[in-house]
């Protein structure tokens, strides 16, 4: 199963690079610092994950769950700030995001930003779930 979830990682890393070309045309450097802290760390994530599908030990998928943790809150930023874009708001915090995930579910979202967003949960509560079997099954 953790290479289930690594299948989805690098699917999620492809589509990612190409929202990160399409940024780069046309952004022109708005919005960088959430956008470069999450791709480090859901890069970071790789490396835990794998010595976690290597090794079987719970305590490096904890690590990259909570590595993910971290990015996926930071990708959330950036899905709420073009939410934002596309409706024309300029509030400030984070009180858009039922409303950003409401345009992902409802398809006002370009469609790679959904499918990236609809399958970033498949990684996010894969990961979590086999932390959790791994850490429970040597209690068994």
């Amino acid at each position: 199963m953790g290479y289930v979830v690594l299948g989805a990682w690098v699917i999620q890393a492809i589509v990612g690079a190409i929202l990160l070309g399409e940024w780069l045309r046309h952004a022109r450097g708005a919005g960088r610092g959430p956008l470069l802290v999450h791709i480090s760390l859901v890069v970071l994530y790789l490396a835990p994950w794998v010595a976690f599908v290597v090794t079987g030990a719970a305590w490096w998928a904890w690590i990259a769950v909570a590595v993910l943790t971290v990015a996926l809150s930071f990708g959330d930023v950036m899905m709420v700030r073009r939410a934002r874009r596309l409706q024309g708001r300029t509030r400030p915090g984070m009180r858009d995001y039922g409303g950003a995930i409401g345009m992902v579910f409802t398809g006002k979202m370009p469609r790679r930003v959904v499918f990236h967003a609809l399958l970033a949960p498949v990684v996010y509560f894969g990961s979590l779930g086999l932390a959790i079997a791994a850490t429970v099954a040597p209690a068994s």
